[in-house]
């Protein structure tokens, strides 16, 4: 590579990570990827997850999967950043 050229994909995943798409398309990954992550159960019955500054934020109307879910937020933060390959969730907030 010579001095100041870069290969689109690097000059695409720059342009990424400096974009304020990136968190929208975080969101949608772990939406993409939310029953490999959670198993089939816990999916079917979570009806909506969004990703605010950091801020998981998943909506359910089942009580004893609320609970269940406040008991594994710290595996959840770990298993989520783990597939996005980064430390983009800080908090889960359960609704």
């Amino acid at each position: 590579m010579r001095h100041g050229i870069s290969s689109i994909g690097d000059a695409l995943r720059e342009y990424m990570n400096k974009s304020r798409l990136k968190p929208r398309m975080m969101e949608v990954r772990i939406q993409e990827n939310w029953e490999q992550l959670m198993g089939k159960t816990i999916a079917r019955y979570t009806q909506n997850i969004q990703l605010i500054d950091g801020k998981l934020i998943i909506t359910t109307n089942v009580a004893p999967l609320k609970q269940e879910l406040n008991y594994a937020k710290e595996k959840i933060i770990k298993l989520v950043n783990e597939m996005l390959g980064e430390p983009v969730v800080r908090e889960v907030i359960i609704n």
